[in-house]
């Protein structure tokens, strides 16, 4: 920039606009970032209490300099950095007519910028100019994510790769990278913007080429259906460079959404594989019933049985015998992928072991039948050949479901059931004993929640009272992990035994801080009005809604 302010005007104008241009801002900002430089330059000549306002004529060039000072009231204490004030007193002293609120204009004449001036105008200028540009930077691409952008490698340090996009620059991180990829300086590089941050160092355009996102971005370049959205690319898993799944979707019967992402021969497929350093894509059929949806996730291997347990989002997934390292794949990699591309928690079995699985389960269930009813061993059999699994099931289900068992009859149902409710009545004065002799308090039991059975491992636990149990957090009733020695050990927690999910263990700590009167109890949830999208769960998302969560998570699960 110029050394002074008597520099050329038109030269002035013509470097805020080179400037401008180069960095692709407003050629506004530059010329107020001038001024900034020069207002600076001018309080160090003279003085830094003095409010000195520059103005330059973005037409001609002009400079306008001048010193402002505002009267104020006497006892007013100034905050820092507040210049340009004068006491109403001292005002009265060279002007009658001052008062409160009043101000001074002094135009300054012009001045040449000294050695520090120059440097500290740079300064200021060089500040402002990146700060706007950091600005645009992330105004251009914050609208930008989900997108496939075009770049060159500008560097690469540890492994992170650094993307010139032209207009910006990102960064790829090494686990975003798909793995023995390497890039050089200057090589041409596709990636996907995944996330775009507003930091003080600049923004930070995130890239990825291991993500979801980046290989659905490809099948829409190259497949036409996906890109006008006849066919919808429901989930995406991957393994990056080495594998991948994804789940499609026609909104045509017509149209056949595998056959056409696979394309004739394979050619939309293998394009998409050859962007990818060679990663297998497994192209599935998306469907609505998430048991069918498992079973196509898990392609190739074939399944016999699907037993879903919606509660803790798990299934058990039973194959044929010589199907099992199929349905596993190479180090668990197809089945992890089918877990991530369904969100459901997917546990193999062969048909041998459930076999022996549910012959052991029936060997128990017999025994407990037999001490706990004290019959012989063939009604024991018929009970659990009927389904009971427990004691409790058999005193307090409707006593024609026990009587309709072949050979059972209305008062040999009846019978069975007053020794199922005897033993369970047996079995709760003991451990009530148990309770009371390990001290556990009466006001425990009136938590809800708190069984009887909790309650006596509550006390081994030394939880004796709804004071003791208020002053715990989740992770010493259900356990947590340490490290030690290099290992994560995970240390047991006083309902382990329980398996009591995060939520409940935390709604059963704060109903006792309630009682106890630590906390307020939490509003009950009002009861909504039922509409159209009650009736159908999976209206509670939009489609893009739905393929945007997926690819973010790796995994969809769309009810």
């Amino acid at each position: 920039m110029a050394t002074g302010i008597s520099a050329n005007r038109l030269e002035l104008l013509q470097i805020a606009d080179a400037v401008a241009r180069e960095k692709a801002i407003e050629k506004e900002i530059v010329i107020e970032a001038i001024e900034d430089a020069i207002q600076k330059a001018a309080r160090n000549r003279y003085g830094a209490d003095n409010d000195i306002r520059a103005k330059i004529d973005p037409k001609t060039g002009e400079l306008e300099l001048k010193r402002v000072v505002t009267v104020i009231e006497d006892d007013v204490e100034l905050e820092e950095g507040e210049v340009g004030k004068l006491a109403i007193s001292e005002a009265k002293l060279r002007d009658k007519d001052a008062f409160v609120g009043k101000t001074y204009e002094e135009i300054l004449p012009p001045f040449e910028f000294g050695r520090v001036q120059t440097q500290m105008a740079r300064q200021v200028v060089t500040h402002k100019v990146r700060e706007a540009e950091r600005e645009r930077q992330y105004e251009e691409f914050k609208d930008r994510v989900g997108e496939i952008v075009n770049g060159s490698v500008k560097r690469v340090e540890y492994g992170n790769v650094i993307v010139d996009l032209g207009r910006g620059e990102g960064i790829m991180r090494r686990d975003q990278s798909i793995p023995r990829e390497a890039f050089q300086v200057g090589d041409r590089i596709r990636s996907y913007i995944y996330d775009v941050r507003r930091e003080t160092k600049g923004p930070q355009i995130m890239l990825s080429r291991a993500h979801g996102g980046f290989m659905a971005k490809l099948f829409a370049q190259e497949v036409p259906e996906v890109y006008d959205g006849v066919i919808e690319i429901r989930a995406v898993a991957r393994d990056p460079g080495s594998r991948a799944k994804m789940a499609v979707v026609s909104n045509e019967g017509s149209i056949d959404p595998v056959g056409a992402c696979v394309g004739m021969r394979g050619s939309r497929v293998q394009a998409v594989v050859a962007e990818l350093q060679g990663e297998k894509i497994d192209i599935i059929q998306w469907n609505p019933d998430e048991a069918t949806f498992i079973v196509n996730a898990l392609a190739p291997a074939e399944v016999s049985k699907v037993v879903m347990d919606e509660e803790d989002e798990r299934v058990e997934v039973v194959v044929p015998d010589d199907q099992l390292s199929l349905a596993i794949g190479r180090r668990g990699q197809n089945v992890r992928l089918a877990s991530q591309l369904t969100n459901w928690q997917i546990d193999i079995m062969t048909e041998s072991q459930e076999s022996e699985r549910r012959q052991r389960q029936f060997t128990e269930t017999t025994a407990l039948f037999q001490e706990a009813l004290d019959v012989d061993e063939v009604i024991a059999q018929l009970l659990a050949t009927e389904g009971f699994s427990s004691v409790e099931e058999v005193a307090y289900v409707d006593s024609e479901e026990v009587a309709s068992i072949e050979g059972f009859d209305e008062d040999t149902a009846e019978e069975l059931q007053a020794r199922a409710r005897e033993f369970l009545e047996k079995e709760a004065a003991e451990q009530d004993a148990k309770r009371r002799e390990l001290g556990v308090e009466d006001d425990l039991l009136n938590i809800d929640g708190v069984t009887l059975p909790i309650a006596v491992a509550l006390g081994q636990g030394d939880v004796k009272s709804v004071e003791d149990l208020a002053g715990l957090v989740p992770d010493d009733l259900r356990g947590w992990f340490e490290s030690k020695g290099g290992e994560r050990v995970r240390e047991a927690g006083i309902l382990d035994s329980f398996a009591m999910s995060p939520e409940d263990a935390e709604a059963l700590i704060m109903r006792a801080r309630v009682a106890m009167g630590w906390v307020e109890a939490p509003p009950e949830p009002e009861p909504e009005a039922l509409d159209d999208n009650d009736l159908d769960p999976a209206a509670e998302l939009t489609e893009e809604e739905r393929f945007e969560l997926s690819l973010g998570q790796g995994a969809s699960r769309d009810a």
